[in-house]
C-alpha cells in the first residue's frame, strides 16, 4: 500500500467524513499527505465546517453529499480513489422508534454499496469501521477466557436485549466480510471499543456522551461491568496501520485499555475531585460483560496507543475549554 516519493497522488475516499472517528482520520490523512474524497450528508452544514480548516485540506481535501444509501452518490466519491476508509455508521444515543430503518438498514445497506462501488472503482483495500460491540455480546461467555478476533456478537441475544447498534455493526461486518470474499475484495475490518478523546467536530458524538454524562453528575448509579476505552487519535492510526500494511488481514480488535466502572470512576476523582460522580456500582449477573478483549493482533502489526489516564486527561481538558459541561 505505500508509495515512494514521485509518484502520483495518493487518493482515498473517507465516509462519514464529519464524525469523530472519521474527523480524526481525514486530519491524519491528510498530514500524511493523502487527499482525502470525504462523504457528508450536506456539504454545507456548520456541523462539518471544522473539515474546511484541517491542516493540508486546502485543494486535499473535496467533500460529496452522500447518502449511504444513494448508490450513485457514493459511487461518484469512490472513483478514482485508490483506498476507502468506511466509517460512517449510525450511532443512536437513545432509543429508536424504528430500528431497522433508522439502524440496521443504513449500516448493512450502506456498507455494501460502499462495498459495491469500492469493487467497481477496483480500490486496492478496504478498511472498514466496525466495533467491539461486534465482537463481545455473547451471553455467558467464559470468565476465564479472552475474546479475540474469532468472537462475534449474537444476533439473536441483541435483538432479545432491544442493542440494535450492536446487531447493526455485527450484521454489518459479517455482510462485508462475505461480499469482499466473493468478490475478491481486500477488506480489512477495525473494531474499536468506547472512544474518547478530543473532538474536532462541534457535535458531541455517542461515545463522548458517555464521559460527558458522567461528568455532569447525570449518573446516580452505573452497573459495574467491564469497559475498554482507546483514544479516537489511535484508532486514527490503526486505520491508517491497516491500510497501508500490506500483510494486514482479517478482523482487528482495538480495545486496549480494560477497566471495571468502579475502577475508571476512581481515576477520574483521582484527577478531577469536583464533579459529582455515580455513588452506587451494582454488581451484575451476566459474566460476559466482566470479559476482556485482546488487541494484540493490532499490537503485532505495530500499533501502539496511549496510556488510558492520557486519554481522560486529553478528553476532560478539551470539554473544558469548549465548555461541553456547561451546557445542558
Amino acid at each position: 500500500m505505500e508509495k515512494g516519493a514521485g509518484e502520483k497522488k495518493r487518493v482515498v475516499c473517507v465516509t462519514g467524513a464529519g464524525g469523530f472517528i472519521a474527523s480524526c482520520l481525514t486530519k491524519l490523512l491528510l498530514s500524511k499527505g493523502y487527499t482525502v474524497h470525504g462523504t457528508v450528508r450536506d456539504p454545507g452544514d456548520e456541523k462539518n465546517a471544522h473539515l474546511r480548516n484541517l491542516d493540508g485540506g486546502s485543494g486535499n481535501l473535496q467533500l460529496f453529499k452522500v447518502d449511504l444509501l444513494d448508490y450513485d452518490a457514493i459511487a461518484s466519491a469512490i472513483a478514482g480513489c485508490e483506498g476507502v476508509f468506511h466509517v460512517a455508521s449510525p450511532v443512536p444515543s437513545t432509543k429508536v422508534p424504528n430500528p431497522e430503518v433508522d439502524v440496521i438498514a443504513p449500516a448493512v445497506t450502506g456498507t455494501l454499496n460502499v462495498l459495491k462501488a469500492s469493487s467497481e472503482a477496483k480500490v486496492k483495500r478496504v478498511v472498514m469501521v466496525s466495533s467491539a460491540a461486534a465482537v463481545r455480546m455473547t451471553p455467558n461467555f467464559p470468565i476465564d477466557k479472552v475474546m479475540d478476533e474469532d468472537c462475534w456478537s449474537d444476533n439473536e441475544y441483541c435483538k432479545k436485549t432491544e442493542n440494535w447498534y450492536c446487531l447493526s455493526k455485527t450484521m454489518a461486518e459479517r455482510e462485508a466480510i462475505t461480499y469482499a470474499e466473493k468478490h475478491g475484495l481486500d477488506l480489512v475490518t477495525v473494531c474499536p471499543s468506547l472512544v474518547l478523546g478530543p473532538l474536532l467536530q462541534s457535535t458531541v458524538n455517542a461515545s463522548s456522551l458517555f464521559l460527558v454524562n458522567i461528568l455532569k453528575g447525570k449518573r446516580e448509579s452505573m452497573d459495574n461491568r467491564v469497559k475498554h476505552f482507546v483514544d479516537v487519535r489511535d484508532v486514527a492510526d490503526a486505520l491508517l496501520l491497516v491500510y497501508e500494511k500490506p500483510e494486514a488481514s482479517g478482523r482487528y480488535i482495538c480495545a486496549p485499555n480494560p477497566i471495571n466502572i468502579q475502577e475508571f470512576i476512581d481515576i477520574l476523582k483521582s484527577m478531577y475531585p469536583n464533579y459529582d460522580y455515580p455513588k452506587k456500582f451494582p454488581e451484575i449477573d451476566d459474566t460476559s460483560d466482566k470479559v476482556h478483549m485482546s488487541s494484540e493482533k493490532l499490537k503485532k502489526l505495530g500499533w501502539k496507543c496511549r496510556p488510558l489516564k492520557e486519554a481522560i486527561v486529553d478528553s476532560v481538558e478539551y470539554y473544558k475549554e469548549a465548555g461541553i459541561l456547561n451546557k445542558d
